[in-house]
């Protein structure tokens, strides 16, 4: 398959590393030094045991259309930063492209195909304009829920910390043809990658941790394992996780685990900072709307309130308002 990774970072690296060594004619939308990096050396992997694998067969331009139409585009950037690839992102796609949303959090696409009173309804917190939806037309959607953990440790190659599942679905439930050739290019290149018939409530349960536990850790700069064993932020987080619960359930979604078990799931993480805590200490933009926002939109939409999941995304707004305006950055350091 010709697969473009849009998003040359942890996740996508992984990706496009193992589909590029499986034969798969691997292309990365990239920048400044990890363009050049996947131009001079192709991709690396370093593996969980310590090995490595080498890809110097993917390829890695800076402008889409250098790449030309594929088979499929893997989406790996984070949600907010979709925007400012359009349009040139058309530059990948072709008669058949499908593109595959790999994305923390709701998609702007949530409603597309989704039998019931809210079919084709726009989520304002994801696309207020409804840019994305005219670019990347919701046809070519495929739905994914990505479970391992990454990181970019230079340009050009990535240590895998845990796990190789990435469950694919359709947004109407099909086991579409292309959807079916796309788990078995993943398979092929080493991942487990189940295709679910109900892709929305894959994304609720990942979700679920996420609404809950990135902007608490943002707000209070402890990890999975401290907000888990502090007795008041764990409660927290359970009238979070159950305020979503009613949301999701009230637009079908069937939750498979209880509150406690997803919890404790965290906490078994350990010591690990979340990836909106990593954002708050680097100065980056926080995924805040997909993770939150979305939420709480989701929230009125449905009628189920969610009062403390407003209370921590009015906190966590304001943090990120704050951050960006200073242009600076926030990190708990020894007196």
């Amino acid at each position: 398959m010709k697969i473009a990774i849009v998003g040359a970072g942890a996740i996508g690296g992984y990706l496009g590393a193992r589909l590029a060594h499986a034969g798969h004619e691997v292309t990365f939308i990239a920048r400044n030094r990890n363009l050049e990096a996947i131009r001079a050396r192709g991709f690396r992997l370093r593996l969980e045991d310590g090995t490595e694998l080498h890809a110097p067969t993917a390829r890695a331009v800076q402008h889409p259309h250098e790449a030309g139409p594929q088979d499929a585009v893997l989406l790996t950037t984070k949600a907010h930063q979709v925007r400012e690839l359009l349009p040139a992102m058309r530059g990948l796609f072709g008669e058949r492209t499908s593109v595959v949303s790999m994305i923390n959090g709701l998609p702007w696409w949530y409603f597309h195909r989704l039998a019931g009173p809210y079919e084709g309804r726009r989520l304002q917190s994801l696309d207020p304009d409804g840019m994305l939806a005219t670019h990347i037309e919701p046809e070519r959607i495929i739905g994914g829920v990505v479970y391992p953990a990454a990181e970019l440790v230079e340009p050009g190659l990535v240590r895998v910390i845990e796990g190789n599942r990435f469950t694919l679905g359709e947004p109407d439930g099909s086991k579409s043809e292309r959807v079916l050739a796309l788990a078995q290019a993943l398979m092929g290149a080493g991942f487990k990658a189940p295709v679910a018939r109900d892709i929305r409530s894959e994304i609720w349960v990942k979700l679920w941790g996420n609404l809950t536990f990135n902007p608490l850790s943002a707000l209070t700069h402890a990890t999975l394992a401290q907000i888990c064993r502090f007795p008041a932020t764990r409660d927290l987080a359970a009238r979070m996780m159950a305020e979503a619960q009613g949301v999701g359930e009230a637009l079908g979604v069937e939750f498979k685990i209880s509150i406690d078990k997803r919890i404790a799931g965290a906490e078994a993480v350990g010591e690990h900072k979340t990836s909106m805590l990593q954002d708050v200490e680097a100065g980056r933009a926080l995924e805040l709307e997909a993770l939150v926002g979305s939420v709480v939109e989701l929230g009125r939409v449905t009628g189920r309130p969610v009062p403390t999941i407003e209370a921590i995304y009015a906190a966590t707004s304001l943090l990120a308002q704050t951050l960006a305006a200073q242009r600076g950055r926030l990190a708990v350091a020894p007196a």
